[in-house]
């Protein structure tokens, strides 16, 4: 077929796109310790992420997840899902997408964002779980600043997407899916996009 021609992943992204690990079953009675939701299925990608907890060490002893999104984001959480079982929560909480995309062989360039759905619903999931436990004090929050409401991209994403090689508003949407919705974010987006460009790449 000429899709499979196409394919530019590698043969863990396929197996893990193939065959998913530790998707939610909504007919399995998983009760979960912490739950995270982060995306909009109105705009694209969602992504929920369910933990299971062991009190007494601090363990993420199970997951499971479903997504609405691409290869990228299915086969990135999968492999996430198997990744997390048995690390204690701080050591999964740091996970990065980085960290995932080499578990993976890599990802394309334009995808690597998609792989940031599973760790972020993950951190929401940890979260909750603190809160749900009365430990407020374990809860780091990001304190990013969302610019597009859609895509859930913050400042620090558009950041990352500049180092990473984005220099046009075009580019920094084919790095984080920013403004493809209501592209109502345009304006903030790219007054951003310049000024990280003239911080790190032109000199004073």
């Amino acid at each position: 077929m000429s899709e499979q021609s196409n394919w530019v992943y590698s043969d863990i992204v396929k197996e893990h796109f193939m065959n998913p690990k530790n998707v939610l079953d909504d007919n399995e009675g998983f009760v979960e310790d912490g739950k995270g939701i982060v995306g909009n299925v109105k705009c694209g990608d969602e992504m929920m992420f369910v933990i299971k907890v062991d009190k007494e060490k601090q363990i993420l002893s199970d997951c499971r997840w479903k997504t609405y999104g691409c290869a990228s984001a299915i086969a990135s959480t999968s492999i996430l899902s198997e990744a997390v079982k048995g690390m204690p929560l701080e050591a999964a909480f740091n996970i990065s997408p980085k960290d995932i995309a080499k578990k993976l062989d890599g990802l394309p360039e334009h995808k690597i964002h998609c792989s940031v759905l599973g760790d972020k619903a993950m951190r929401a999931a940890i979260n909750d779980y603190y809160s749900r436990n009365n430990m407020p004090e374990k809860i780091k929050e990001d304190k990013a600043k969302t610019i597009c409401q859609c895509m859930n991209v913050t400042d620090h994403e558009i950041e990352n997407a500049v180092l990473e090689g984005a220099r046009t508003y075009l580019g920094l949407q084919e790095h984080t899916k920013l403004g493809t919705a209501c592209g109502q974010c345009k304006e903030e987006a790219t007054k951003l996009l310049n000024d990280y460009i003239k911080k790190y790449f032109e000199k004073q």
